[in-house]
């Protein structure tokens, strides 16, 4: 992937990755970064703020998180692919404003369990935006690794997702999935499904957006 020419995404991807993550040989954290222009993997389980993990000054407010938590996007009769929540999980009526004017996304990498960890150490998370995703497909993580919920999709998976939305549109998505779908291809012949669960893998995450 890092001989294919990056994605020049408008809006800024943030992955905050779980050490023990970084181990996984089919985590997509660091294809994801390698194919956008604009994105920064940071490794570790707590940073002051949200200007420090990413390395500059930025305003929290125009920023949203991807992490999906205990909330259940096919319960709450909403359509849409990404759905803004409260800190209780639940959509406000009003969305529009909640998903407008974003500068940038942090996405969560690793299990569910590493996922809830790094939200929980870092509370400025809660502070932001958050957002869940109710994607339309089940992950093509599938065919080599078991997801635990519909909604579960790898990193790569959320975040083509995320920009299918916020930035480029269908094509955006397509070019990060056929990505995915060629390391999954070489990966298949030496890997087999495992219980465990992928990034966020939504953490949205997406084992979330995580």
């Amino acid at each position: 992937m890092a001989s294919v020419e990056p994605i020049d995404n408008r809006l800024f991807v943030l992955i905050l990755q779980h050490p023990q993550e970084k181990r996984e040989a089919l985590a997509t954290a660091a294809s994801t970064c390698a194919l956008l222009r604009h994105s920064r993997l940071v490794v570790g389980l707590s940073w002051p703020n949200l200007s420090r993990a990413l390395g500059r000054s930025v305003d929290p407010k125009r920023w949203a998180v991807l992490y999906l938590g205990s909330a259940r996007p096919a319960a709450l009769k909403d359509q849409r692919e990404v759905i803004a929540v409260d800190r209780h999980g639940e959509p406000p009526a009003d969305q529009e404003p909640l998903l407008r004017g974003l500068d940038g996304v942090v996405v969560l990498d690793g299990t569910w369990k590493e996922a809830k960890t790094l939200w929980w150490r870092n509370p400025w998370l809660s502070k932001m935006r958050r957002l869940v995703l109710n994607p339309q497909y089940r992950s093509r993580y599938g065919r080599i690794r078991r997801e635990p919920r519909r909604e579960a999709l790898s990193t790569l998976e959320a975040v083509a997702l995320l920009l299918k939305h916020f930035d480029g549109g269908p094509e955006i998505e397509a070019a990060l999935l056929g990505a995915l779908d060629r390391r999954i291809a070489e990966a298949r012949p030496s890997v087999s499904p495992t219980g465990s669960g992928s990034a966020d893998r939504s953490g949205s995450p997406p084992r979330s957006p995580h």
